[in-house]
């Protein structure tokens, strides 16, 4: 087929560190399934009860903060940019510049493996738009469209 593009996958956890700067407690991608440079990325998040936020979120009931879903999907959005764009171990970082139409569908608990699928909606040198969705098994846990500018880290 032409202009099919060429499937990069699976990545471990020492390729996703190197696209990203994340790291313990914040990194939230633990494996890319599938990365597809300019349209795709499918990634893996192992939820696990030792993630500190359970603690207090909530006690008697764990479910992941809607929240660190999103922030899961713009690292996995955050890896396929940099991929994409050829930028890693540039130093570079991916920043949220606007999240748009957030619906949680299902609660995200200890012990699953969460989906993460993001893809480009719009692709350009400093700004780039993507959709994402969390899924647990196949069913829809999180979705949401957001917009992430690539930008040089701060001054020391």
């Amino acid at each position: 087929m032409e202009g099919e593009a060429t499937s990069i996958g699976p990545l471990d956890i020492t390729r996703v560190m190197a696209a990203i700067p994340h790291r313990y407690p914040m990194l939230l991608v633990d494996r890319v399934v599938e990365l597809i440079p300019d349209r795709s990325i499918t990634a893996i998040k192992a939820v696990t009860i030792n993630e500190g936020f359970f603690q207090g979120h909530f006690p008697g009931r764990p479910i992941m903060p809607g929240v660190l879903i999103v922030e899961a999907l713009a690292q996995a959005a955050g890896i396929l940019a940099v991929e994409s764009l050829g930028l890693a171990g540039s130093g570079k970082l991916v920043y949220f510049m606007s999240i748009d139409g957030v619906k949680f569908r299902k609660p995200v608990e200890p012990g699953v493996l969460l989906t993460l699928e993001a893809e480009f909606v719009q692709k350009r040198a400093r700004v780039c738009k993507f959709a994402g969705k969390a899924r647990i098994d196949g069913d829809l846990a999180a979705e949401c469209e957001f917009t992430a500018m690539i930008a040089d880290p701060p001054k020391a």
